[in-house]
């Protein structure tokens, strides 16, 4: 193995090690810009385009990359010679020139790194100021909008759309100063084949790229409420376990009390969970399972909880459109239900009743658009808003979140096991369907609740799971990219496997892209997911089947999962929308 010296500090490591991971084995901080870790979702980048990350290779006595040049035995390399510090430095401020000139007095964008690298550098002015763009703004989607004007060209948004999703929406387009990374064909994003999953905008640097906001709105809504007017709010499961790092604690800690008590300060009538309609999902689910491995319809079924993936199958993969369950998202059979059961229960219009739903994922603002999802002329939900823009409600309401009191959620579309909570990792879906199924085609109440070859950030993973007389083949995949290799294989007919969860984002929705920025550290996305079974494991009832809100839903309203008034209500269907 090569030995090298950094910064006098001697390292022996593997062969195709790059200066950057060797550095960061001495905790020696190179700063990076374009630069993404995603090692652990079976993609390493290496496209080195900012150049931010400048050593000295002091034999060769020149710059390189660090991020992108492999280690060779006997290297001397400096991180932090003048010339190395002089070179950032006037990378950094040709950045600032290709970019709007008031961006070091900016505080919109709170999580701009090149205003952070900028500052580190103690760069206090634009150096060398650069025309206006004067490029128009994109807000064409539900879900994101895009500001070429912003763009520096780090191509982290390129690199994660075509490298680690495959889905092709971005491309380097125009010519000279006005060069930016944009759509295809210079297209509005919602004509692309974008399937709005956030991945781009959770690692764009300088805010070129962000969320399509609704908290204009929603603060509308609950400033002019009437005694008529009822607005009750639902929580992602993932939301809870990643709140908290918008207020200094850990990834992972579970915010969920304090959450459900700043929701009630914010005005909202009702404050449910998204849990309890993950346990919903799955009595349907798992009950499609059951049918199909019995016979009744094509294996292998795949989930359908998220919409980006959806978006990605009637776009790319149209012709596999009916292997994917029917079931809709969580949080629009909450909506379904809500408005029709729960709105009844209570007395009131389904009209005069709004469903907000906070998610960890812009791809839901879209979903909640879809003509699908509606019923009687009224969508499922109404209003999406992302775990940072929660964040910033309370924050603008001057809400102490860490200290307030923890309360617990409203009932009867509060009530939730553990099942419903691990949907938020990914393989948590698949697995909370595996514990309800297990009981059905057995018959019993099996102690096993656990599948740990299921879990884990791996991009693709499989295994075998025996129930009863039955073995399934299970898969589990999370990014696009992962997916449609798995596809394609089922598509050739080289796969045989009976269940597969498939999640957009790498990693599941811990790592959505309305969660707070994770910045490509995946320990942060590590954690969150720990949190989640942390709190399944706690919970007293782990199957989604014994939740007695459920039981109570299924003999007051929906009669048994698969009924005539569960697939009104519960069920959509999807058609090919091939795009450019």
């Amino acid at each position: 193995m090569p030995k090298i010296l950094i910064n006098n500090k001697e390292i022996e490591v593997r062969e195709k090690t790059t200066i950057l991971e060797a550095a960061r084995r001495l905790n020696i901080k190179i700063p990076t810009l374009c630069h993404m870790d995603l090692s652990g979702v079976n993609f390493v980048n290496k496209i080195a385009s900012c150049r931010v990350c400048l050593v000295e290779d002091l034999k060769k006595d020149k710059l390189v990359p660090s991020c992108a040049t492999f280690v060779k035995d006997g290297m001397e390399i400096s991180t932090d010679s003048s010339r190395v510090v002089r070179a950032r430095r006037v990378i950094v401020e040709l950045l600032l020139s290709d970019h709007p000139n008031d961006c070091l007095k900016c505080a919109k964008n709170l999580n701009c790194q090149l205003q952070k690298l900028a500052s580190d550098l103690n760069i206090r002015e634009i150096k060398y100021p650069g025309e206006k763009k004067n490029l128009p703004i994109d807000a064409s989607s539900y879900s994101l909008v895009r500001d070429p004007n912003k763009c520096i060209l780090c191509k982290r948004c390129e690199t994660m759309c075509n490298e680690v999703q495959t889905v092709g929406a971005l491309a380097e387009i125009g010519r000279g100063f006005k060069t930016h990374v944009g759509s295809a064909f210079n297209r509005p994003m919602f004509e692309t084949t974008c399937t709005f999953c956030g991945q781009c905008l959770a690692v764009c640097p300088t805010g070129a790229l962000t969320e399509k906001s609704n908290v204009a709105d929603l603060w509308k809504i609950l400033h002019k409420k009437d005694d008529e007017k009822m607005v009750i709010v639902q929580v992602a499961p993932a939301v809870r376990v990643a709140l908290g790092e918008e207020f200094g604690e850990e990834p992972g800690k579970p915010m969920t009390g304090k959450m459900v008590t700043a929701l009630r300060k914010l005005g909202f009538d009702k404050v449910f969970d998204t849990n309890f309609a993950a346990d919903l999902t799955i009595m349907e689910e798992a009950n499609e399972l059951v049918e199909r491995l019995n016979g009744h319809g094509k294996l292998p079924i795949l989930t359908s909880c998220c919409p980006g993936w959806v978006n990605f199958m009637e776009s790319q993969f149209s012709d596999l459109i009916d292997i994917p369950s029917s079931c809709k998202s969580p949080h629009e059979m909450f909506g379904a239900i809500a408005k029709s059961y729960y709105a009844k229960k209570i007395g009131i219009r389904p009209e005069n009743m709004t469903v907000v739903s906070v998610m960890p994922c812009i791809a839901k603002k879209y979903e909640a658009k879809r003509d699908e999802l509606y019923n009687e002329g009224l969508s499922d939900v109404d209003i999406v808003i992302s775990t940072r823009e929660l964040a910033g409600m309370i924050k603008e309401s001057g809400i102490d979140l860490v200290n307030l009191d923890e309360d617990d959620f409203d009932n009867p579309l509060g009530e939730s096991t553990g099942a419903g909570t691990i949907f938020g990792a990914s393989g948590g879906v698949i697995e909370a369907a595996l514990r309800t199924a297990a009981d059905t085609i057995t018959g019993e109440s099996l102690e096993k609740v656990e599948f740990e070859d299921l879990r884990g950030l791996r991009g693709s993973k499989k295994a075998s799971v025996k129930i009863g007389e039955k073995e399934l083949n299970i898969a589990v995949v999370s990014g696009l990219g992962n997916t449609r290799r798995l596809l394609e294989k089922i598509r050739a007919g080289e796969e045989n496997i009976h269940a597969i969860e498939v999640m957009a984002c790498p990693g599941g929705c811990v790592a959505g892209g309305g969660q707070p920025f994770h910045k490509g550290d995946l320990s942060i996305i590590k954690k969150r997911a720990e949190g989640l079974y942390g709190i399944d494991r706690k919970k007293t009832l782990r199957k989604s089947h014994e939740n007695p809100s459920i039981k109570i839903l299924y003999q007051e309203f929906l009669e048994k999962p698969g009924s005539e008034k569960a697939h009104k209500l519960l069920h959509t269907s999807y058609k090919a929308r091939p795009k450019y």
